[in-house]
């Protein structure tokens, strides 16, 4: 006693199947980004170089 049990219609059981079989193919075609490996936090983003700020260095001017 106290189970219940959920009576699932054909029609959600196809819709399930049918999202699936896309998602399947989907990640054939374009693969999840977890398979292609992070660089580690300490590399530099964004093209930045130690001591110097933003992509880009400024030339210093004198005077």
């Amino acid at each position: 006693m106290g189970h219940i049990v959920r009576l699932i219609p054909k029609s959600e059981l196809e819709r399930i199947r049918l999202i699936r079989e896309a998602r399947a193919i989907y990640d054939s075609i374009f693969p999840p980004t977890d398979a292609v490996e992070e660089p580690p936090d300490d590399c530099f983003s964004q093209g930045t170089q130690p001591g110097r700020k933003g992509l880009f260095p400024r030339k210093e001017t004198v005077g």
